[in-house]
This record gives structure tokens, sequence and C-alpha cells, in this order.
């Protein structure tokens, strides 16, 4: 994956690159206040995780704040292609730390090859959420990956193997996984308490359009061309990396159906008990603009078939309501994403005040997703969102855009992750990559 010709980051280019960009050195992580030494139930600084940021845009700098007040990690650098965007986030850090010291990166592969750093935290743009994984978990770093995961099942698949081969911990931005009220709805439809599951119906936000724009020139502030990476050449114009369109550009994310529906699909394949398998037959129709910047699909109904007999039916927002619905032979359980309050319901009402029994299934705890996250780093455990999970939930949404951009029934299996002799739609298991970038 990396760039041809590009010279090798030894210690002393890191130093150098380290000062010319944030003033400081960083060969080390560096000291803060007087919590550097610890406190009764604080780490000291030098036994704390170290972070390095890359993507600090409005997830990104959602995860920020989320890791600054953790104090089993202390982040010592964050990269942007956006000039105020690296700035604004080292400006939190010296804040928060009450010192200066947090070095700034324009090149990921800077904040990777830093032998000091634990761990990376990659909130960049959809498209390369997999190549800075990649390149964090080949220089042996662990990562915590912003959802969705790749552009194709490819990319999903070439992030799994190097985080299995490389024994890194990995955590999915799907932070359901960490709600009270997900895992409860989740636990009483893997007990069987609604009965044989029969349909699961997911509602999620849909996508946007947008008219042309003119193109503009690059600002001075943007490295463009590292911007693009992967993706094809196209015409700068601000729409095109601002104001959240990017999100519903084909080219840099496969749009709502995955940027929001990654997480009532992740909810709903958690509760049906397939989050290590996947459907075997997907079938749907949707709605994609025919014109302007976006094209991604804005509305659209899927089926998505289970071996145990149960049907997902994965729609905008419109069609179902927002949340995951799963209904059984006896009853059911509808819940809402923590951040629309998390709404929890179900009919008989007793299944909301029944706890599983010793014998029942338990599923995995965890109150805080970023916490969990560095609680594995610590103990080499799997997280509650490890990349096998993460894997087949994405898969989820990149079924359901083939089968709605081939507008026919697809058959798939889900042991070897394929379309059984369906030449054309294995074809779009796969997406093309700018030089000199690759997996």
């Amino acid at each position: 994956m990396l760039e041809p010709g590009r010279r090798a980051l030894t210690r002393r280019r890191l130093l150098q690159g380290a000062a010319s960009a944030a003033g400081a050195a960083v060969a080390a992580p560096y000291v803060i206040t007087s919590t550097a030494l610890g406190a009764e139930g604080r780490p000291a600084a030098s036994d704390r995780i170290t972070l390095g940021f890359i993507g600090t845009g409005g997830r990104g700098t959602a995860l920020l704040t989320n890791f600054l007040g953790l104090y089993e990690s202390q982040t010592v650098a964050v990269c942007d292609v956006k000039r105020p965007m690296r700035e604004r986030a080292r400006q939190m850090v010296h804040q928060h730390y009450g010192k200066e010291g947090c070095a700034v990166y324009n090149d990921f592969r800077e904040v990777c090859g830093r032998a000091d750093i634990d761990a990376c935290v990659i909130g960049s743009t959809d498209h390369w959420h997999v190549l800075h994984a990649l390149e964090a978990v080949r220089s042996g770093k662990d990562i915590y990956v912003e959802k969705p995961l790749g552009l194709s099942i490819e990319q999903d698949k070439a992030l799994r193997r190097a985080v299995q081969r490389y024994g890194r911990v990995f955590q999915f931005g799907t932070q359901e996984r960490s709600s009270w009220s997900t895992r409860e709805a989740c636990q009483i439809v893997r007990n069987g308490w609604i009965g044989k599951v029969r349909r699961i119906l997911v509602g999620t936000r849909y996508s946007r359009s947008a008219p042309n724009f003119p193109p503009m020139p690059v600002p001075e502030w943007l490295d463009y061309d590292l911007w693009l990476g992967p993706a094809p050449w196209a015409p700068y114009t601000d729409n095109r990396v601002s104001n959240g369109y990017w999100f519903h550009i084909s080219d840099y994310s496969l749009g709502f159906i995955a940027g929001c529906g990654i997480h009532t699909i992740d909810m709903a394949t958690w509760g049906n008990g397939t989050d290590l398998t996947g459907p075997v037959e997907v079938q749907g129709a949707g709605e994609y603009p025919r014109d302007g910047l976006c094209d991604c699909v804005t509305a659209w109904s899927a089926d998505l078939t289970f071996a145990n007999g149960a049907v997902m039916n994965f729609t905008d927002g419109e069609k179902n309501p927002l949340g995951v619905r799963f209904e059984g032979t006896d009853g059911w359980v509808f819940v809402k994403e923590r951040h629309l309050g998390g709404t929890l319901d179900a009919e008989p009402k007793e299944l909301l005040r029944r706890t599983p029994a010793p014998g029942d299934l338990h599923l995995p705890v965890s109150n805080h997703h970023q916490q969990n996250f560095l609680e594995c780093i610590r103990t080499r455990a799997q997280t509650v969102a490890p990349i096998e999970v993460a894997v087949r939930s994405d898969t989820l949404c990149h079924l359901s855009d083939i089968a709605m951009r081939l507008g026919r029934r697809l058959r798939w299996d889900p042991d070897k992750e394929e379309f059984p002799g369906d030449d054309e739609a294995n074809r779009m298991l796969t997406r093309p990559m700018r030089s000199p970038w690759r997996l």
C-alpha cells in the first residue's frame, strides 16, 4: 500500500518532520502537568496508552473528545489533510492537558511510523478507512476504526486478514454494541423469548442529492491529492470535500445506507445471531440520482434472507421506523439507537422486566465503547465490536447496494463470501484504486 519511491521513515526524519510541523520533539510521549505522575485510580503518563488520531473532522473530533476524557490514554499526535482541522484538534489536546506538545501531521504515514504510538484512532473519510487502518496495523498499531468499514467487500476482507495476521486489537465504531438498550433487545431475541424470529425491520436515514457545482481553485490549506487518495481524480469544489456532500458520492462513500445504516444493520444481525455469518439471498430496489454531484442511493428497500429463516427488511427511514424491530412467533421487541433516545419496547411487556438466568445467553457487556477498546489493548482480549463482526455487518450494506444496482435477486454464499456462479455480481465485490494506492 506504500507509495512507490517513498523514502523510509527513519527516526531522524520523524523527529525532523514533527519538529517542523508541531514545533516540538516527539521522540516519546510528552509529559503533562501535575497529573503526569498519576493519581489515585489514574495511571502515570509513562503507563498510559498513547494514541494518534488520523482524520479530525466531525467524527474524528468527537472521538478525540471521548478519548481525552479517559485517563488510561494520552493523545500525542493528530493528523488531517486539512490544516484548520488538525490545528483545531491540536489546540483541543493542548487545552485538555494544559501543556503543549501534541504533534500535527498532514500525512498519515508519519503517524503510523512513530514507534512510540500504541494505537491509531481512524475517523477519516470513508474511502480512506481501510487504507489508513492497514498502514497502522502493518506498523504494529492497534486500531479503532470509525464506521463504515471499506468501499468494497474486498477491502473489508483485506483488513480482516491483516488484523488477524498481525494480532492487533480492533474496535469498530458501531457504538450501539456498548448501549444498554441494544444489548437488552438482542438478549431478549437471542434467548428465544419472542419465539422464532420471522422478520426484522431495519430503518435508517436516507442519503441526499445535490446539483453539480463549478470547479474551484484548491485552497492552500488542503492537500487535495492526498484527500482524494485512492479515489478517481475529480475537479475540486468546496462541496466535494465539505458540507457533508462527500458522504453521498460513491467515489468516497456508499452513502447513508452504510454510513448510518451500519448501526441498525449491526444491531439487527447481533440480535439475529448471524453476526459471524451472512444471508443466503438478497434483493431490493432503490432510487439513485441520475445527475448532480451525489450518486448514492437516496431511498431503498432491501430484503436479506438468512439460513435460519429470518428475513431482514432494510429500508430508509421513510418506510421502516428508525431503529430495529424483531418480530417473532411469540412477540416482538423494538429498539432505537442511543443517540435517538435508545427507546426499548416489546410485546408482551413482561419481556422488558425479564432478566437472563444463569443458563441463558449473556451478551458481552460494554458501557463505554472507547473504554472497551483501551481495556482490550491492555488485556489483548476481543473487543465488543471485533473485526470479524465488522466485516459481516458491513457486508450486509454492500450486498443490499449491489442487489439494488443490478436490479435482481442474488444468491450469496456466506462461507465463501461470494455470489455463486454470478460473475457480474462478483465483479462488484472489488473496487479499483487510483495509482499508486493499493491494498
